[in-house]
């Protein structure tokens, strides 16, 4: 068990948390939530011992060990993916040079009966039954095990590992940390570095680990299937809920509507006292029950409200410029990188409006086909963007391309042009760059500041071909919502690569799976390619070939409730998003006849408009009341959209 009691930590005068207990068993899958900057990094470092509070005791079991994956670390490549992997089971490796060299010795002796000889067999026994009992019969399946399952082939065990990317070298040390089977995991946003399917294969082993979890992350379906508590840091405080995350956010909710049902009845009660105290004060009788009064306010514990949506980005892609009906159109591509070809005979047509998403196991060439289509790779084969196509182009590192010593303010004033230029505080300030923070160094910027900021910059050009690469690494779970919802409004095309299901989910109207340097299309958003291909795809990861049928029934009865599950909310989602469109269009119909109307009054109101002989009022009075009457009907119109949309929106939250 790990206890938490009274932590607090302060950074420059300001409590990052304060006063904060928590307690984690072997039992609990719990995840960490709350904005970026709440404090959620900060608590796994001090469990680890990496980071000293301000005041507080964090109190560990007697042997309790832990498995820590931050979301970065610099990484020492210098063995083989299999040796690297291996070096989880260092006492098992030194109790197998230990055997060898035993059953060498043993062999090369003939002194049987002696005394030495015995004791060279105890010894060679007690290394054999501690070899076994740490796993070492089985060391290499289990090795091989975790790294498939992570997206690992055999043709990589034997590579050296610094051939593979940073995010495949931190896969690695998350098979590390699971081969050693710690009492507690900690990982901080393990995601960011896998693709579905090994999402998917973390999830699972997850929930059936023996021991307990504590992970940060913005994924809401990876969260969901995980966790059975969900705690949230957000004010300095931590609230604990004994939910998985959906709950949590109803429970969050409710919490936040007794506070401001509290906090109204305490400002009542505050504007009463503050009344008594002026009435009695100036009374010599009066005063003493009048310092009470003060006395009680001054001592008064005012009721907070956790502003959870303090800190919202709020934006729109501008409009995007009209295309040629064909924006992508390719034909018998193929890539090679040296002699390693990633992509072949491709392809690929995309059509204006068109919303589309790039799924697949990491190095399958998603990554690959956006730099081709962006104009940064090239390539052989036929491949053509359509008549005025303009590309906008977010890389998955793209935060990483901006200039560390221009400020924030800077980075954006550089490249805008036109009227934005004048605009460039306000651009800013929707992306929650306001104030001092304008000035700082991009090199100061936090992971998810700079995914912002490259966000920001992105919006300068208006583009009709939008293609983002994992855009929603480092953000939170509300900036991913504001994103998704923005791009839900875009009028252009779209591509996106992203392992994220809950942000894919509703967001796409195609899939196009890589595998094995093909692109395969699905019609639907991600839960409908996950339906027709999951089952496929764990099946090559070797995860149900050990599994009785009754587990697989089971599991398969449990995948097909999540599906429908999903598939039920994209319906609402869709019959939502057609009821905010009509009520749209229905706003923009009021306000014309509301400028339409007033027009006509003023016209009616003028006396010259009587005197002047081409006028006609009779003619005007009889329009004016048209447009009331369509005026009145369309508001009628707009009420009734507006419950509908009521109605969907209270059905899908009863149904999550």
């Amino acid at each position: 068990m790990i206890s938490i009691t009274g932590l607090s930590v302060q950074f420059g005068g300001h409590f990052l948390f304060d006063n904060i207990s928590l307690a984690i068993t072997k039992a609990d899958r719990i995840g960490l939530v709350g904005k970026n900057g709440a404090g959620k990094s900060t608590l796994l470092r001090l469990l680890m011992g990496q980071m000293r509070p301000e005041s507080g005791n964090i109190h560990f079991d007697n042997n309790t060990t832990l498995g820590y994956l931050p979301q970065e670390m610099p990484i020492r490549a210098t063995k083989t993916v299999y040796e690297e992997a291996a070096s989880a089971f260092s006492e098992v490796l030194q109790l197998q040079e230990t055997v060898d060299r035993l059953t060498s010795e043993i062999t090369h002796r003939t002194d049987y009966e002696s005394t030495e000889y015995l004791k060279l067999v105890d010894q060679l026994t007690d290394a054999q039954d501690h070899f076994q009992r740490l796993g070492g019969l089985n060391m290499r399946e289990q090795i091989e095990k975790i790294l498939k399952g992570l997206g690992f082939v055999n043709g990589d065990f034997d590579r050296s590992l610094a051939e593979f990317s940073g995010g495949w070298q931190m896969r690695v040390e998350l098979a590390k940390i699971l081969l050693r089977k710690p009492s507690f995991i900690l990982l901080d946003e393990p995601t960011n570095h896998l693709d579905i399917e090994s999402i998917m294969w973390l999830e699972d082993f997850l929930l059936n680990y023996e021991g307990g979890v504590l992970l940060i992350s913005h994924d809401v379906a990876f969260l969901d299937k995980v966790c059975n508590r969900t705690a949230e840091l957000v004010n300095g405080k931590l609230y604990d809920y004994r939910v998985p995350y959906l709950q949590f956010v109803e429970l969050r909710q409710q919490r936040q509507e007794q506070q401001i049902t509290e906090a109204k009845r305490q400002e009542k009660m505050v504007e009463h006292t503050e009344t008594l105290i002026n009435k009695f004060r100036a009374k010599k009788n009066k005063a003493k029950f009048a310092q009470t009064l003060i006395h009680k306010l001054e001592n008064l514990e005012r009721v907070e409200i956790d502003d959870l949506e303090k800190d919202s980005i709020k934006f729109t892609f501008p409009d995007a410029p009209r295309s040629g009906r064909v924006v992508v159109h390719m034909q018998h591509l193929t890539k090679r990188y040296g002699k390693t070809e990633v992509l072949n005979n491709i392809n690929f047509t995309l059509e204006r409006g068109e919303k589309v998403a790039f799924v697949g196991k990491n190095g399958e060439g998603k990554t690959t086909l956006t730099k081709i289509i962006a104009g940064k790779e090239p390539y052989e084969g036929s491949f053509q963007l359509g008549h005025n196509v303009l590309v906008g182009y977010f890389e998955q590192k793209q935060a990483e391309t901006l200039d560390g010593n221009q400020t924030v303010f800077q980075t954006i004033d550089d490249v805008a042009t036109g009227e934005m230029r004048y605009r460039v505080r306000s651009l800013l300030g929707a992306f929650l760059f306001s104030g001092d923070s304008v000035d700082k160094k991009v090199q100061v910027l936090s992971g998810g500041e700079k995914s912002r900021l490259a966000l920001a910059k992105m919006l300068l050009e208006p583009v009709n071909l939008l293609i983002l690469d994992e855009p929603t690494n480092h953000l939170d779970m509300r900036a991913k919502e504001v994103l998704k919802e923005a791009l839900r409004n875009f009028n252009g095309t779209l591509i996106v690569v992203s392992h994220d299901r809950e942000f894919l989910q509703g967001l796409t109207d195609k899939v196009y799976h890589f595998k094995n340097k093909q692109i395969t299309a699905y019609h639907g958003d991600v839960y409908d390619f996950l339906r027709n291909s999951n089952m496929q795809s764990l099946d090559e990861l070797g995860m149900n070939s050990r599994q009785t049928p009754e587990k697989e029934q089971t599991e398969t009865d449990a995948k097909q409730e999540r599906i429908n599950r999903w598939e039920t909310l994209k319906n609402f989602d869709r019959d939502i998003r057609k009821v905010e469109t009509k009520i749209k269009k229905s706003e923009q119909t009021i306000a014309e006849l509301e400028t339409t109307i007033a027009r006509y009054e003023q016209q009616l109101a003028d006396p010259n408009f009587y005197a002047q002989p081409q006028n006609d009022p009779k003619a005007a009075t009889a329009a004016y009341n048209q447009c009331k009457q369509q005026l009145e009907q369309e508001m009628e119109q707009w009420e009734l959209l507006l419950l509908e949309l009521e109605e969907l929106q209270e059905q899908r939250n009863q149904y999550t």
